[in-house]
């Protein structure tokens, strides 16, 4: 991909790009996702009877859209070469979605006139069109020097302490740790991470690249490059930071206090292994969708806290999905500022500008209807309540993965909605932000104001 500086070729060469990026992203991932389905269709992907269109086309989704909602089971119904295929797919999946979202990121820079990309960049830090090289090599080293270190981490516990061969103890720390740091939720243990629920070893590790790999590559990227000057960092970063380190805490604190005497989630833990795994569930609702303990057996009100964790996501730019901690903060301050009376919705002492209020609040409310929808019409048709179908529906559209155990008991038709809603939730939240950034333009007079009555 080339980009132009010249105003000219700006206007011709980059002109069909820029009207069309939403549909090259999505034409690059449908193509994935249909190979990943064709590969899995293969006798030699699973362990026994050959997959079903529905089920391929099921695993490929979740695994390129990096979800990990699934119909069967994956250890068991998968063989080696069918798990490696997934595997591949979570990769490009994830390395794709950073890349796509930095990229889109250059691109609404360039659209930008001269006042908005100084203000932009100020704000975001974001790289110029001669870094877009450097860009993908970053993305690519970042991702595989997290994987290299959880992987040996993983290893080294699955053989010493589970007794499990060299070779399949590197084959398991491997596939956990890409699917960790591409917050995929695919795992090679049936009962996911439940017979580790009291193991830092394993748990810390998975939850550490999760987090990493949500937080995305322009935060990482600056808090490593002004790691000694903090107060340099943007307003973005500061933001992603602050918004995970509160959802981290709270989600941990709202986990303990809803299942602490659940005897079939926490109830049976010392308050060390409770501690744990309520960070390990806290981590996992945004969005990468491992679980050390039984989400079907969860209470009511805690399904409905894991909704809202999962809906909320992760940091723009990154691997995790939801409608990004950004979205949510800035919605967030406006709503604080409106309550106080201020002029304007302000945070870490800058101003956020209009446009960016009104490009939260469209995503917000396109989201909210996106969930909503689906979830009338699969309960409307289905065996299942509609706490079970809000919980589904959400862990789709967020790519997070977590279940209560209905997904592989739902219709094909309901399935090929929680395919959709994959794919949208993926990539519905990235082309949005850049189509409504690329459609901003000036208007040459403003009509009369008007002040209808609120509320």
């Amino acid at each position: 991909m080339r980009f132009s500086s010249a105003a000219g070729r700006e206007e011709g060469h980059g002109a069909p790009l820029r009207r069309r990026p939403g549909q090259l992203v999505i034409t690059g991932f449908i193509g994935a996702i249909a190979v990943g389905t064709m590969l899995l269709l293969l006798p030699i992907s699973t362990a026994g009877q050959s997959a079903t269109f529905m089920e391929a086309l099921f695993t490929a989704t979740s695994a390129v859209c990096v979800t990990g909602l699934i119909v069967t089971d994956t250890p068991v119904f998968w063989s080696g070469f069918g798990q490696a295929v997934i595997l591949v797919l979570i990769q490009i999946g994830g390395l794709g979605v950073m890349t796509v979202a930095s990229l889109l990121g250059v691109l609404v820079m360039r659209r930008l006139d001269l006042s908005s990309r100084l203000v932009a960049a100020a704000s975001t830090r974001a790289v110029s069109l001669g870094d877009v090289r450097r860009l993908l090599v970053r993305v690519v080293v970042l991702a595989l020097a997290v994987e290299a270190v959880v992987a040996l981490v993983l290893t080294v516990r699955f053989a010493v302490a589970y007794d499990e061969s060299f070779g399949q103890a590197l084959w398991q720390g491997v596939f956990h740790a890409v699917s960790a740091y591409n917050n995929a939720g695919f795992a090679l243990f049936s009962l996911s991470l439940i017979d580790f629920v009291a193991d830092p070893w394993v748990c810390v590790p998975i939850c550490v690249a999760t987090i990493v790999g949500g937080l995305g590559l322009p935060v990482i990227l600056e808090v490593l490059r002004e790691r000694h000057r903090p107060r340099r960092w943007s307003v973005h970063t500061k933001i992603t930071l602050l918004m995970t380190a509160l959802l981290l805490v709270g989600g941990t604190g709202f986990f303990l206090l809803a299942e602490w005497d659940n005897p079939a989630t926490l109830g049976t833990l010392d308050t060390g292994g409770r501690i744990l795994a309520s960070f390990t569930q806290s981590a996992q609702a945004r969005t990468a969708g491992f679980n050390s303990v039984n989400t079907g057996e969860m209470h009511t009100e805690t399904w409905l806290g894991t909704v809202i964790l999962m809906f909320i996501g992760g940091g723009s730019g990154g691997t995790a999905g939801g409608i990004k901690v950004t979205t949510f903060a800035v919605l967030a301050v406006v709503i604080w500022s409106e309550l106080r009376g201020d002029p304007d919705a302000a945070v870490f002492d800058r101003r956020i500008s209009v446009a960016t209020q009104r490009q939260a609040l469209t995503l917000a409310l396109l989201s909210v209807a996106i969930v909503v929808l689906p979830t009338l019409w699969i309960t409307a048709l289905s065996p299942f309540t509609v706490d079970q179908i809000l919980f589904e529906v959400t862990s789709a559209f967020s790519t997070t993965g977590l279940s209560t155990g209905i997904t592989a008991q739902l219709a094909w038709y309901h399935q090929i909605v929680l395919v959709a809603l994959m794919f949208i939730g993926r990539l519905g939240p990235i082309t949005l932000g850049t189509a409504l950034a690329l459609r901003a333009h000036r208007r040459l007079y403003r009509l009369p104001e008007s002040a209808p009555i609120i509320g």
